[in-house]
């Protein structure tokens, strides 16, 4: 697979990320996979060239953290031969302290994720959504910190409004902190509403853009129908999704199978071929559950739309309020 430059870092990637968070304690999410339902997985992905991978401390309570620490220290010769992201904000106690942005909790955090993770440093330090409680410059000087420890190689952000983004940044600059290198957005299909600001932003700035939903939870992969039909495990209790797409949305998935008939291959690979192909894009973030899975988001990074299949693609597209954000 191709390794590219994530923004305008000296950092290279996989084109395709592996999200992890589906790794963890199936007592906490029935779909939730064990390190022994994770291993071939994640080997697979290994083998097909995969080398960036994406979690966060709140996936099953730092359980994620651990399975996917002792899986890619086990099909990694060498800890530089792979990227690790992960993520904070998100509660991971009862304690009033235990989340958000606070100097007191990121520092804290980062010292338990990679305890978790069983390594000295994590390539990409991601603030999982932005925090309204603490001041912006509090955690940038805190994220610089763990920079300048050694703890993380780089920084990055995740959900949040152009405007957020552009203050931390303007924030880091300001003062000789480190800087946001990557985005983990909300993109992909049947979501754009991060084309008006947010991605015209990343890409002007030289910020690599590494979308979460790439298959909007499953949706263009066809884990669901219209009329409330669900065909997974996961999206029978996937109350997120809910709240993100409905019925109207199911224009665009129709679409997707149109194409994807034609070319005689899964939805799944149309809907990453199109996301791959937007301008500044440098790897989405795929969840997998099944060997295929993995192997249409392989297969997808050497799939090429051409225009008219990209005009088809997006013609049954309709504006949306920002999801995501929460």
């Amino acid at each position: 697979m191709e390794q590219v430059r994530l923004g305008r870092t000296g950092l290279k990637v996989s084109r395709v990320c592996l999200g992890m968070m589906s790794y963890g304690d199936p007592a906490h999410w029935e779909w939730y996979l064990d390190e022994e339902g994770a291993e071939p997985i994640v080997r697979r992905a290994v083998e097909g060239g995969v080398t960036f991978f994406d979690t966060a401390d709140m996936y099953s309570r730092g359980r994620s953290e651990e399975i996917t620490g002792r899986l890619l220290a086990r099909f990694f010769p060498r800890r530089d031969d792979y990227v690790l992201a992960t993520k904070v904000y998100f509660p991971m106690g009862s304690g009033a302290n235990d989340r958000g942005l606070s100097r007191k909790h990121v520092l804290s955090s980062i010292d338990a994720s990679l305890r978790r993770l069983g390594t000295e440093y994590v390539d990409l330090y991601q603030i999982h959504r932005w925090d309204y409680e603490t001041p912006i410059e509090e955690t940038m000087e805190a994220l610089n910190d763990v920079v300048r420890a050694g703890k993380a190689r780089y920084i990055g952000a995740s959900s949040m409004y152009a405007w957020q983004f552009a203050k931390a940044q303007y924030t880091a600059r300001s003062h000789g902190w480190a800087r946001f290198v990557a985005m983990q957005n909300h993109y992909n299909l049947v979501y754009r509403e991060e084309e008006r600001e947010m991605i015209p932003l990343c890409r002007d700035q030289g910020v690599g853009l590494i979308p979460w939903s790439p298959l909007a939870r499953g949706l263009l992969a066809g884990n669901r129908e219209r009329g409330g039909e669900r065909r997974t495990v996961r999206a029978s209790s996937d109350r997120l999704a809910e709240r993100l797409y409905e019925d109207s949305d199911f224009a665009v998935v129709d679409a997707v199978r149109a194409v994807a008939a034609e070319r005689g291959v899964p939805p799944a690979q149309v809907a990453l071929a199109w996301l791959l192909g937007r301008p500044g894009i440098t790897a989405p973030i795929v969840g997998a559950t099944r060997l295929g899975h993995v192997e249409d988001a392989v297969a997808a990074a050497s799939l090429t739309l051409d225009e008219d299949e990209v005009a088809r693609l997006e013609a049954p597209y309709r504006p949306h309020p920002i999801l995501g954000h929460e």
